[in-house]
């Protein structure tokens, strides 16, 4: 009965009655295979594993290959890929196996991989077989290969590359092997080609972030709420601080101009606005970052420095005006020397003939001296607005105030402010522009006025003081215009210089004359510095070097 059951197994396994021998032997045949399947399945999964931990390609062919030559008897395996219609040899294994050296382009002329690349077949190549000539013929006969089973890699339906496989002795493959090469030469294109796409996505990946890092101007990327998720280079230089996790509104203090976040994170449009911060004026230009399904998930911000921009623009503008003002003074001072050269010249021939304890004399006396006062006005408005001459020389910053003086204390006056002048004697002069240092105290001369228009007091007072200081082991000639005005706010103190910065009504005040004077103080190696108190009155001090570095 026992023995009945083992034949009957036997006869199960083999599928024919068998002795006991032969049992044994297809056991041992059915094992071998079971040994090759799962060798093969070893070998695809190597190739999968291969991209998965970024092994290099000479690895993975060697890998493959230690595991393969237990089962058929190779002595080279070799990858060429295909790219802008050259085949190129990448990789060969073992090294010294090499016949062509690596990076070899294959002429398409008499070449066995090009004609495997051209009709996409797999080609099975025995050399005793053999009666064409081609350029990989060479390299067999020198590294002894006998037979090569030639594999054309496709992905997409497009060839992408070759694999070789090379052995001594004559292979015999049968269907199941040649099924299972081509299936390990397209998972070995799916890597490769997986391997460009990743390293295409990885070269992007970094030249985008070399790109937003190398940016002169600040950048930052937001979630939807304005937290910073990612900041260049120029940013954290900017602000010297970690910005990861703060709020972009908070950053740049949007949110003391009282606007609101949906004006600078629109899911809708492109955002471009400008603001102050630290003495400098900003353009903000916000971009929304669309996701698959069209939805927003983050924000381009992009912030550019255009200080200097509106201080160009600011100083063309003044150019502007006061090239029209000179115009105009030397169209009224050619209309007006003319009467005015009648007017000096009788009066001084009519004061002759008179005493001067006379009373006609004092009268005559108060023509002639009105008009040298009217003809040195209107000397002094031309020099003023003679703009366009910026030679800079040795000058006199007292003369600069006298020259703004004679022509505008009158004004002053009418408004019942007092001028008090404090300029030292003998004080050294500076190098600079004359015309430009008196357009600075004309600037801080106006808006020492408006603010004390702004306040309801009987005594007006407008203070100016020259003086020499040393300061930092260097001397400066300092100018001060002190008044008891109205005052500046303390969240504006850091503001006022910016181009176009205004707390006048409108058509008062257009933002520029601060920023102009700045301007033209830093062109001449100086400052401007202001102390204010709200309510109590303003000091501006102008300071120049004794001598222009």
């Amino acid at each position: 009965m026992l023995l009945k059951e083992r034949e009957e197994m036997i006869s199960k396994l083999t599928g024919v009655q068998s002795s006991k021998k032969s049992y044994y032997n297809e056991l041992k045949i059915m094992v071998e295979e079971l040994k090759k399947k799962n060798m093969q399945l070893e070998v695809i999964n190597e190739v999968n594993r291969s991209f998965n931990i970024d092994m290099s390609i000479d690895e993975m062919l060697k890998n493959i290959f230690e595991k393969l030559k237990v089962f058929f008897p190779l002595e080279r395996i070799s990858l060429s890929l295909y790219e802008h219609d050259k085949l190129t040899l990448t990789n060969v294994y073992p090294p010294n196996s090499l016949y062509f050296p690596i990076g070899f382009v294959f002429p398409k002329k008499d070449s066995l991989y090009w004609q495997a690349i051209e009709s996409s077949q797999k080609i099975f190549y025995q050399m005793n077989n053999d009666l064409h000539y081609f350029i990989e013929k060479k390299a067999y006969q020198s590294l002894g290969i006998q037979s090569a089973l030639v594999i054309p890699l496709v992905s997409k339906e497009a060839a992408i590359g070759l694999l070789s496989i090379g052995s001594k002795k004559i292979n015999h493959f049968d269907e199941s092997d040649l099924a299972f090469f081509q299936q390990l030469s397209d998972q070995i294109a799916v890597c490769i080609e997986n391997v460009r796409l990743y390293h295409k996505v990885l070269t992007a990946k970094k030249e985008w972030e070399e790109t937003f890092r190398a940016v002169s101007d600040m950048m930052f990327i937001t979630d939807l709420e304005g937290n910073i998720l990612k900041s260049n280079d120029s940013a954290k230089e900017y602000f010297k601080t970690d910005l990861i996790g703060q709020n972009i509104h908070k950053l740049l203090e949007i949110d003391k101009k009282e606007t609101t976040q949906e004006k600078y994170l629109s899911v809708k449009e492109n955002i471009i606005d400008e603001f102050h911060l630290k003495n400098h004026v900003f353009e903000f230009r916000s971009f929304p970052i669309f996701n698959r399904s069209h939805e927003v998930y983050s924000y381009i911000i992009y912030i550019i420095d255009i200080t200097e921009k509106r201080k160009m623009e600011a100083q063309l503008i003044q150019s502007g005006k006061l090239a029209a003002i000179g115009e105009m003074a030397a169209g009224i001072a050619h209309e007006l020397n003319s009467p005015l050269t009648a007017i000096l010249g009788n009066s001084q021939l009519l004061l002759r003939s008179f005493k001067q304890d006379d009373r006609s004399y004092k009268l005559l006396s108060d023509i002639y001296l009105c008009g040298k006062r009217c003809k040195s006005i209107i000397q002094n408005l031309l020099t003023f607005s003679r703009q366009d001459e910026y030679v800079f020389e040795e000058c006199s910053i007292n003369e600069a105030v006298e020259q703004v003086l004679g022509i505008f204390s009158d004004q002053f006056k009418q408004q019942n402010i007092i001028i008090q002048q404090e300029l030292a004697e003998h004080i050294d002069h500076v190098k600079g522009n004359i015309q430009q240092i008196g357009q600075i105290i004309l600037n801080l001369l106006i808006n020492a006025k408006d603010a004390l228009e702004e306040k309801n007091i009987p005594k007006k007072i407008i203070k100016i003081e020259t003086k020499e200081i040393i300061e930092d082991n260097k001397k400066w000639i300092t100018l001060s215009i002190t008044d008891n005005g109205i005052g500046i706010q303390n969240q504006h103190l850091q503001e006022i210089f910016n181009p176009f910065f205004t707390t006048k009504s409108p058509g008062k005040g257009t933002g520029l004359g601060l920023s102009v004077s700045l301007g033209i103080a830093e062109t001449h190696g100086g400052t401007i510095v202001v102390n204010s108190k709200y309510g109590e009155g303003s000091e501006f001090i102008l300071k120049l070097p004794v001598r222009h570095e």
